[in-house]
């Protein structure tokens, strides 16, 4: 796993890695301040997760800062994620951003989507 920086009051974390590569899309997107992930209802799981690119941060959004890169949660998805790891993986298969998340039961092959 990549060196990872804690945000302690919410225990979800963001990867180095997830975060250098947060930071190079956001410098070729204009106007855009944050990566923000949320869960939704749906997906083959139950849950998905929701990538976005966003010019808009909330006051009550949980905000991670790593190596430059912002994500950003809002307060009903953090309750869901709570523990997890907000990684970017580079390998044969692909690259990806992928959410390790303790939380989850069972998770379908696409990665996006889960079962609580």
């Amino acid at each position: 796993m990549s060196e990872i920086a804690a945000n302690e009051d919410a225990l979800i974390v963001l990867s180095q890695t997830a975060g250098k590569r947060i930071r190079r899309v956001l410098d070729t997107e204009a106007g855009m301040k944050a990566l923000r992930v949320s869960v939704e209802g749906g997906g083959c799981s139950g849950f998905s997760y929701k990538f976005d690119l966003t010019d808009t941060i909330a006051e009550d959004d949980l905000t991670l800062n790593e190596a430059g890169g912002v994500v950003v949660i809002d307060p009903v998805s953090q309750m869901y994620m709570g523990g997890s790891v907000i990684d970017f993986v580079d390998d044969l298969i692909g690259q990806s951003f992928q959410i390790r998340n303790p939380n989850a039961t069972a998770s379908c092959g696409c990665g996006t989507s889960f079962a609580m």
